[in-house]
């Protein structure tokens, strides 16, 4: 790369700005700026870094709440109290982007990534999670961008010793060649050893820590503001290359010094490098930051200003410590056999200063670079498809001459079955304190070492929902989430997000956008789930077109005692299975309509926050008094999935049910089959208990008048539900089992 000795229109356009934002760059400066300014700005503006677009919508969240410590963006993380002087420290990030050109290391930087963001706070990395997107697994470059993303995965995670504990996988033809890949971190730390990313003390050292600066990653946060093409291939020099064994070093060093009490301040060099981290604490503590790029640790030759500043080499830190206490800093880095290099220093005049050797190569107002950020009201408009697919009725299409097949099929679909071929790639039992595993429950439990908390994580989103009712489906992706966490018997806390949607300067995505974002802020405030963080993601976009909006949910609970909590697993012979919530008339948005019929279509189910507050309100009251044996949400697939998982989940106790609709309340007696078997209505939780606590059960249940229908019991070796006199269903709990375990892998 040479510098250009002027700065052209041509040159902004590349640098994905537009002429008013240059002209407000000029304006900033007082003057033209340089090459290596230009850069500084492109990236720092850039939609990744900036959320130029997003950041008028997102004040809809409530972010603020009992147990919330830190508030949405005043840091890198999330913090939430949890008691005892504990809190959690969580954060989700999507590496879109860069796993579609190069999966393997696209997912093992996200990983990466989200790890140190974790730590930058002080607290120790305890858990992993991830959502994913595909498109069809009959496709070839599908099946190489999933099996590069599970790879890369269990890779980082498995070589820093963090267990992976939990997730999901979706395939949709949507995603194709636009893969989504959503990482989110869980850490915990004492209050009192909260660190913050704010440069504090003027002439405190500011230290550069970790790996080599190289060529790789140069511009990533400009590639991850813009549309995926046919040419994205030639960006494989934005996707940066990851080395677990060397972050692990990092995570140790930093916390073993954050011990010794003289970091001021600490943030990783994440998108944007070394730009972002300078500029960010600088901004964070209205200070000035003044570094001398040369005595950047620096991998390859003849790096330019430009290129060091704007590099997204991983394994990188900035440190502000305290003065006089560079030499405790660099015996404790030297130790761990990282690079600590004093670049530079706190000033008091507000500027990012950026020197390479005696030459200034940038002199910009920190804040102009975070706080001046431009912020657009993009326009918006009602998608075109909306009306049409709306224009669905049930009646439109057959009732299925085969339950039993439709119910086989639904098991092997590679969205609903097992993801046992995922899941034992990680190792989700390093550390020993996971209680609940992949595969065997809604989420996963993680326990507090020292105390007898756990606290419950999970991921969950649906883009079908979305795509055919942004508000609504936004909703459901938080409500979702909180079940899947009561299902434990824990309370939910608090989420973070990550938001991928297509091109906002779309109209018809800003609308999915808003929508989206109204529904779920309306679903946090009324099940208390305030908003810590996260990361939206635009431009997820291939020559196809927009991905589905897919509003992607990470949700933690607590629990307060891990030796009260509940598995989906039916466990006994004679135990009775009961439906908390009731049953719909629909059939829009469901598994059912979109893999067995090859139609996205209807409206999505809808939600009643209230009710469901009042059903998740039961299941934790019923928990904590030890009635249930089990506790599994029902989503994709609809009730008889639901209730053959809970057969499936626990490999100790062979079991069937016995299973008849006709218990279910009146009102349904005209609904179609396939709509009770498969439609997705909200607001429903499959239990089962011993006959003996059926009353008390049914007490709790009428206490928070919640809907409760006996719809049969557990019984041994089959699976059978019937309608009245018809028998719908009657297979061998094996046989589906077969269906469910090998589904996924027979794409593979």
């Amino acid at each position: 790369m040479k510098e250009p000795k002027k700065i052209t229109m041509e040159l902004v356009k590349t640098h994905g700005l537009t002429k008013e934002e240059y002209d407000k760059i000029e304006d900033i400066l007082g003057r033209e700026p340089n090459f290596t300014e230009l850069g500084i700005f492109s990236v720092m503006w850039s939609e990744h870094c900036s959320y130029k677009s997003s950041k008028p919508v997102l004040r809809l969240f409530p972010t603020s709440g009992k147990n919330i410590l830190v508030k949405a963006g005043e840091e890198n993380a999330g913090v939430i109290d949890i008691g005892d002087g504990l809190a959690i420290v969580m954060k989700a990030e999507s590496h879109n982007h860069p796993s579609a050109v190069e999966p393997f290391q696209g997912a093992t930087t996200g990983v990466g990534g989200i790890i140190r963001d974790i730590f930058t706070m002080g607290a120790r990395p305890v858990a992993l999670l991830n959502s994913l997107r595909f498109g069809p697994l009959n496709n070839g470059r599908n099946r190489y961008l999933f099996t590069g993303v599970v790879g890369g995965i269990a890779a980082y995670g498995n070589c820093m010793g963090i267990p992976t504990v939990g997730g999901e996988v979706y395939f949709d033809e949507t995603y194709e060649g636009n893969p989504i890949v959503n990482v989110m971190c869980v850490g915990v730390i004492k209050k009192d050893e909260l660190v913050r990313a704010k440069a504090r003390g003027v002439g405190n050292p500011v230290l550069y820590v970790g790996a080599d600066t190289g060529r790789d990653g140069l511009g990533g946060a400009s590639f991850a503001s813009r549309e995926l093409t046919d040419e994205s291939d030639r960006d494989r020099p934005a996707v940066q290359i990851g080395d677990p064994f060397r972050e692990k070093l990092l995570l140790e060093a930093c916390l073993e010094l954050l011990k010794m009490g003289v970091i001021v301040g600490m943030q990783d060099m994440g998108a944007a490098g070394l730009t972002s981290s300078s500029s960010e604490m600088a901004s964070r503590g209205g200070c000035g930051i003044e570094i001398d790029i040369s005595l950047v640790p620096q991998r390859e030759k003849g790096m330019l200003p430009y290129e060091v500043m704007l590099s997204e080499s991983q394994e990188r830190m900035l440190l502000v410590v305290k003065k006089e206490k560079e030499k405790l800093a660099k015996e404790v880095f030297d130790k761990w056999d990282l690079h600590v290099v004093n670049i530079g220093q706190v000033t008091s005049d507000g500027f990012f200063r950026v020197m390479a050797g005696g030459k200034i190569v940038a002199e910009i107002p920190a804040g102009s670079l975070t706080e001046d950020a431009p912020v657009y009201a993009r326009k918006e408009k009602e998608p075109a498809y909306f009306k049409k697919v709306h224009n669905f009725h049930i009646s439109d299409i057959p009732e299925p001459k085969d339950y039993n097949d439709v119910l086989r099929k639904l098991l092997a679909s590679s969205t609903i079955s097992s993801k046992r071929w995922v899941y034992e790639q990680y190792d989700h039992m390093v550390r020993t304190d996971t209680i609940l595993w992949p595969g065997t429950a809604d989420c996963a439990l993680i326990r507090i070492k020292g105390t007898k908390k756990a606290i419950a994580l999970t991921v969950d989103g649906n883009g079908t929902y979305c795509y055919l009712n942004p508000h609504q489906g936004g909703k459901i992706a938080v409500a979702e989430a909180a079940r899947n966490i009561v299902c434990t018997g824990a309370k939910p806390l608090a989420i973070t997000n990550c938001l991928n949607f297509g091109n906002p300067t779309k109209p018809a995505v800003f609308w999915q956008f808003r929508r989206c974002v109204e529904g779920m802020a309306e679903a946090c405030r009324i099940l208390e789930t305030p908003v810590t963080g996260g990361n939206v993601s635009f431009y997820n976009e291939n020559p196809r077109g927009a991905i589905d909006p897919t509003p992607m949910i990470g949700m933690l609970g607590l629990l307060e005692d891990i030796n009260f909590y509940c598995t989906p697993a039916f466990k006994n012979e004679g135990d009775l299975i009961i439906l908390l919530g009731e049953c719909g008339r629909s059939l829009g948005g469901s598994e059912y309509l979109r893999f067995i019929h090859s139609l996205k279509v209807g409206d999505s189910p809808r939600i009643d926050l209230e009710k469901e507050k009042r059903v998740q309100r039961t299941c934790l009251e019923a928990i904590k008094a030890g009635l249930p044996n089990s506790a599994h949400d029902c989503s994709e697939g609809g009730l008889a999935v639901a209730l053959a998982e809970c057969c499936f989940y626990d490999s100790e106790h062979r079991v069937g049910a016995f299973i008849q609709l006709s218990t279910l309340t009146s009102h349904l007696s005209l609904v179609r089959t396939d709509a009770l078997l498969f439609g997705e209505s909200q607001s429903r939780i499959v239990v089962s208990c011993s006959p003996e606590n059926f009353s008390e059960l049914r007490n709790v249940a009428r206490q928070n008048e919640v809907p409760f229908s006996k719809l049969g019991e557990v019984r041994k070796d089959r699976f059978v539900i019937k309608r009245e006199e018809d028998v719908l269903i009657d297979i061998g709990t094996d046989e589906l089992k077969k269906e469910w375990e090998e589904g996924l892998t027979r794409y593979l």
